[in-house]
């Protein structure tokens, strides 16, 4: 039986929304057959919107008529489909009600309370209708954004409009009981990465500083009216409560203060750090801990003076942790907790939240459902029995949803890449800290712009230059982040970089870590027991496997590692595009063309090489075989408007006489590429030359790029760059 079906949905005319226009809004299709169907109401001068879904939408209109924020609006659209059931149209509305909150155009007038995602019958087919709804919406400029260039941004990612799961959900109305009850004050929430922790800890923060009284209850329905008493319990037991959302790591808490001032109801400064919590004159009523892991000690911290300062507040001495501030400056608490996502030694020792458990006014909830990785929880567990060389099956890890891929050479990894961002955004490297940081814009003197830290299979490239939303930022793409710029995001394809600190041993069938090759200074000041390090390592690279939603890219920079990964991880293989031959169909530049890399192409394909040390493939059948020939793959953005990254293109031999305005391939020691690497590229040619009597020189020789991308910059050769510079071949065409 197939299961699909022809996609149709109407969105109605934009009715005036006042009580002289309901009998008009009374005879459209959908409301007067009372089918399943979704609404927008809206004000353009004033940027408000809201969304609803009813089956009976004349009687719930008459109800949003008689709320007086509701006649601050003044039309409505009619959202219908013959496919509509009341489960597709809470779906629906609740997807609407998380891009539009997200869009920026309006400002919601809809509560957070009843998002969940209900499971039905082809849910997946009716994601294709909400999209073909966008898409209207788009065409009558309601909205001006596309489906993916929300989904990537921050306000999306973190934003408390999103549906919740049946496992979050459940576990939403627990703590609401428990905060509402004098069962509980303090609940820890457990759970791995992806989990959604920190958008369980955003959705509680909106939801809980919900203005109660200016709701309609004959509004809402009976999930809403579930959540929305044990609000009005909770603001009883706590009027005019004082809440915030405490972030120990700066870069994830300066992302989610950005999100907050965005959100009608919500507050920059609700987002704190721990210190924060000493600064109200009266205890929080609620501090909600996203990252709980991530507080710190009094251990391998830059502040000693004022951590020891804040612990001397509360009569405490060194052992006294940013665990105990939480607690001491506030009635009640939800942690947000994963142990395994603890990762230097200045976290909180996970034997003190074990103490609050044994509480008996504690209670602990656990998050199953994985939300991010599309791999799902099997890939969760393939990531931890991987890295815990704990593997009880040989088969490599495959899954449908999943983009699983280890890779040999970096620059294939890179070119992979490169797709990736231009196709989804969001792609980014991480690795572990076995580079030190010598770009630092934290160092005095500030280092030369020129220096790199990182360089693999020849392409160099810098750590982050920020460590405030790294991901974010404009040259993001261009640089290798770190834990501690990347735990707490979600991106779309992550690059794990496995760094020279972290090796497998072949005999003894474990993971050893080389602690001198760890730049992380604090991540490894006062640990005497390699073992331990070795659990903070392995924890940070389980934690940055857990970034990538679509899939997860593998470089191990130690070849027994790699080996080790490819036992359970599928090699990439390039696709060559072409028919190679066999050594004895090989007729040399008669039915056939050297395919090279850009190592190879340094060979001058002299007669004398030995044709069988070659790639020898089939050329297109419109290309005329000529000696000289030679097809090289051309990768990055530097030449986009002529060669399109990951082009393979036909070059001839360079033989010499003008070469001005053509594009070239050239090997030279004086070139960094940032798409090539150290030693070549392809690029633009012109040159000035010294013209005496009987001679000429070169006076230099600048080498330009044709790219649609402003960042790449001539590179320019000097008299001194001349003696090592060589033309190897020059540019005929793109094949493919």
């Amino acid at each position: 039986m197939s299961l699909s079906f022809e996609l149709s949905v109407e969105v109605s005319e934009k009715y005036d929304f006042k009580k002289e226009s309901l009998s008009r809004i009374e005879q459209n299709t959908w409301v007067k057959n009372q089918w399943p169907l979704v609404y927008f109401i809206q004000n353009d001068s004033l940027k408000l919107a809201y969304v609803g879904e009813s089956t009976n939408a004349a009687s719930r209109i008459k109800n949003h008529l008689a709320n007086p924020e509701r006649r601050k609006l003044d039309k409505i659209s009619i959202i219908g489909s013959d496919k509509f059931n009341k489960s597709a149209t809470l779906d629906i509305e609740s997807s609407l009600i998380q891009y539009l909150s997200s869009e920026g155009t309006y400002e919601l007038q809809n509560g957070n309370f009843g998002l969940i995602n209900h499971k039905y019958y082809q849910q997946d087919l009716y994601k294709n209708l909400f999209k073909e709804i966008w898409n209207k919406l788009v065409e009558q400029k309601v909205v001006t954004k596309s489906l993916s260039e929300i989904e990537n941004s921050e306000l999306f990612k973190y934003s408390p409009y999103k549906s919740l799961n049946e496992d979050q959900y459940n576990s939403v109305l627990e703590i609401l009981e428990g905060l509402a009850s004098s069962k509980s004050s303090k609940i820890i929430i457990s759970g791995s990465a992806g989990t959604g922790k920190t958008i369980l800890a955003t959705y509680l923060m909106k939801l809980l500083t919900t203005d109660v009284e200016s709701i309609h209850l004959d509004e809402l329905n009976d999930e809403e009216l579930r959540e929305i008493n044990y609000i009005v319990q909770f603001k009883k037991k706590f009027p005019n409560a004082k809440i915030g959302l405490v972030v120990a790591m700066t870069s994830l808490r300066e992302s989610l203060e950005s999100v907050f001032k965005k959100i009608p109801g919500l507050k920059s400064s609700m987002v704190i750090n721990p210190s924060d919590t000493f600064k109200s004159s009266e205890k929080y009523d609620l501090l909600i801990v996203d990252e709980a892991h991530r507080l710190r000690q009094y251990k391998n911290i830059s502040w000693m003076g004022a951590f020891k300062k804040n612990n001397e507040k509360l009569g405490l001495d060194s052992k006294g942790t940013e665990l105990d501030w939480v607690i001491a400056n506030s009635k009640n608490q939800i942690f947000f907790y994963d142990t395994a996502q603890s990762v230097k030694p200045s976290d909180v020792d996970s034997s003190n939240f074990a103490k609050i458990l044994k509480e008996e006014n504690t209670l602990l909830l656990e998050l199953k459902s994985q939300m991010r990785v599309k791999g799902g929880n099997n890939y969760i567990q393939f990531v931890h029995d991987l890295l815990n060389v704990n593997r009880s099956y040989p088969e490599k890890y495959q899954e449908e949803n999943y983009d699983l891929v280890l890779f040999e050479n970096f620059a294939d990894l890179h070119s992979e890449l490169v797709k990736k961002e231009n196709q989804f955004g969001l792609s980014r490297m991480i690795a572990g800290y076995s580079w030190p940081w010598l770009s630092s814009p934290k160092q005095t003197p500030l280092p030369d712009p020129s220096v790199t830290d990182i360089n693999l299979d020849g392409l160099k490239f810098k750590w982050n230059s920020t460590d405030k939303d790294w991901i974010n930022s404009p040259n993001a793409f261009d640089e290798i982040g770190c834990i501690h710029t990347t735990q707490g995001y979600d991106l779309n394809y992550a690059a794990v970089i496995f760094g020279k600190e972290i090796n497998y041993n072949k005999s003894k069938k474990c993971i050893e870590i080389d602690p001198s090759k760890y730049f992380d200074l604090n991540g490894k000041k006062g640990i005497s027991d390699p073992e331990i390090l070795k659990e903070y390592i392995i924890n940070i690279y389980k934690t940055i496997m857990y970034r990538g939603i679509k899939g997860t890219f593998i470089y191990a920079y130690n070849k027994e590692l790699r080996e080790y990964l490819s036992q359970h991880i599928e090699t990439f293989r390039n696709k060559i595009p072409f028919r190679i031959l066999r050594n004895d169909e090989v007729k040399p530049y008669v039915n056939s063309i050297p395919l090279v890399d850009i190592s190879a192409a340094a060979g001058n394909f002299s007669d004398l090489q030995v044709h069988s040390e070659l790639t020898w493939v089939e050329p297109p059948f419109n290309i005329a075989v000529q000696k000289g020939y030679f097809i090289c793959k051309v990768v990055g953005e530097s030449m986009n408007k002529i060669i399109p990254n990951g082009s393979y293109c036909l070059f001839k031999q360079d033989e010499g006489g003008s070469r001005n305005g053509k594009i070239v391939l050239v090997e030279s020691t004086n070139i960094q590429d940032s798409d090539f690497g150290s030693g070549y590229t392809v690029k633009e040619y012109h040159s000035t030359k010294n013209i005496s009597a009987d001679q000429w020189s070169h006076e230099s020789i600048t080498l330009k790029p044709l790219s649609e991308n402003d960042k790449y910059s001539d590179i320019v050769l000097g008299d001194d760059d001349m003696n090592d510079f060589r033309v190897v071949g020059v540019f005929v065409k793109v094949l493919v």
